[in-house]
């Protein structure tokens, strides 16, 4: 073994036993790589598991154009869908605002109306029903998300009245166009907040008698096959597809706030950044107080004929050993809390709010968690380099000695 790794090794376990300033150094980079591991794992859990509730909400892609859709252009753009290998299903949709009031209580939700059996080949709505059933919605009732229901005082078996785009365009034309009663068949709930404080499902006739489409729709709702590269196969029907329709992956549908979610977790991450560096620093103060302490050892070392990269190569050595040992614990310690956090969050839950008032409030009883690899490198590269190079300063310092000086020190 070269003398300078030696060196190192003796001065982080002197006489064979591990010092106060190892323990204490490793333990900084390990509880900075655990809380790094355990934050990116949990904001990439509830990013992914959003972006899941979307895709089971409006598919892998949608195809859309910018009128609606007729008959003619309908049959051209399922004939692309089916003769696609990629595409397992797809059903057409019609969608937008309305006005919903019940007993005074008025809200603008967005509504969606789609053929009931052609949907279940493309989305699994009837998981998220928590009252009623996906098989009693008609052309005469609607399902209410859970947020929406509350908030109007709507249940199964209301009967709701629903205004309207169409009800102004009569009115400049000197008609008048009565709300639509219809009987509320259902709720659904899907954890997310925007979808459940605003939407109503309803089937396609019916969102095309309260728009006026007659047999137009908005576009169609499509579903790939597991493990299919979205953006690809999007790409490909956008060839493909008549003039003037495209198609869109639930990313580029949502991306306002997929570029939010990111943005969050991006910014998570670098705050987390800083406990490494704190305990870096902490390396270094006491690696520079290392060299102080040891000036004279270091003038003898260069008097019997070290070099001074050698000297330097110590300190360094040092540094790298403290990050990649906090680094491997970290990562042990960060992916252990990982697979309890379920159990971590129940009991905090129990001993302070309670474990019912917790997923009433924050809507999960489950915290969520998807590891990406490119982070897990990320953390491992950031925190060996991040303490490799908190040796470097005291390693300067101990190359810059010159021989007869260090032996003069007191």
């Amino acid at each position: 073994m070269p003398w300078p790794l030696y060196l190192a090794l003796k001065q982080l376990f002197p006489s064979g036993r591990i010092s106060l300033f190892t323990i204490i150094a490793t333990t900084g980079i390990m509880l900075g790589v655990t809380i790094m591991l355990m934050v990116t794992s949990i904001m990439g859990g509830f990013g992914y598991q959003i972006g899941r509730m979307i895709v089971d909400t409006q598919g892998d892609i949608q195809v859309t154009a910018s009128t609606p859709i007729d008959g003619k252009k309908a049959a051209q753009i399922e004939k692309v869908l089916a003769s696609t290998p990629e595409v397992i299903a797809s059903a057409p949709y019609a969608a937008g605002k309305v006005m919903i009031e019940y007993h005074k209580h008025a809200d603008i939700p967005n509504i969606q109306g789609f053929s009931v059996e052609q949907m279940k080949k493309v989305l699994p709505l009837e998981k998220y029903i928590i009252a009623g059933s996906l098989e009693d919605l008609d052309d005469d009732s609607v399902i209410l998300s859970s947020i929406l229901a509350r908030s109007i005082g709507a249940d199964v078996g209301s009967m709701i009245s629903v205004y309207s785009p169409l009800m102004m365009e009569r009115i400049t034309q000197n008609e008048i166009l009565y709300p639509r009663e219809v009987r509320v068949a259902g709720i659904f709930q899907i954890g997310h907040q925007q979808l459940d404080s605003s939407t109503v499902l309803c089937s396609l006739r019916l969102m095309q008698d309260l728009y006026g489409l007659n047999h137009q729709v908005h576009g169609y709702n499509v579903r790939l096959k597991a493990g299919t590269d979205v953006d690809v196969v999007a790409a490909k029907l956008e060839q493909t597809l008549p003039l003037g329709v495209r198609a869109s992956t639930w990313r580029e549908t949502n991306a306002e706030f997929q570029s939010i979610v990111t943005f969050e977790a991006n910014m998570i991450f670098f705050l987390m950044t800083f406990i490494i560096l704190v305990a870096a620093f902490s390396i270094t103060s006491s690696l520079l107080m290392s060299v102080i302490r040891k000036t004279r050892e270091i003038g003898l070392l260069g008097a019997m004929g070290g070099r001074a990269k050698d000297v330097a190569l110590c300190f360094c050595a040092q540094g790298l050993f403290l990050g990649t040992a906090g680094t491997v614990l970290g990562l042990a310690l960060g992916f252990t809390m990982l697979h309890f956090r379920d159990n971590i969050v129940h009991f905090i839950a129990r001993m302070s709010v309670g474990e019912e008032t917790f997923v009433k409030f924050y809507q999960f009883s489950s915290l969520p968690e998807h590891t990406v690899a490119k982070n897990v490198v990320t953390i491992i590269v950031f925190s060996i380099v991040a303490s490799t190079l908190a040796g470097l300063i005291p390693a300067w310092r101990a190359a810059r000695l010159k021989p007869v000086e260090a032996l003069r020190n007191e």
